[in-house]
């Protein structure tokens, strides 16, 4: 299991996107990186990506029947 860099994603979230510390807890880590435009693997999250991830994990009726 690897470790998340809290100090890292505290200055980001912090100083780099400005948020108040209790925006910031609120997210989630996955969250917080798409707020930094960054994907999984490290590489940003760009059109060419999203229509990927788009193509490999379609919505479903049910997903929008969901709510």
């Amino acid at each position: 299991m690897s470790r998340l860099d809290w100090p890292g994603m505290m200055r980001a979230g912090l100083h780099g996107l400005g948020l108040k510390p209790d925006e910031f807890w609120k997210l989630t880590p996955a969250e917080l990186f798409v707020m930094l435009g960054v994907g999984q693997d490290g590489a940003p999250l760009d059109r060419a990506r999203l229509q990927d991830l788009m193509q490999r994990f379609p919505d479903t009726k049910k997903d929008l029947d969901d709510g």
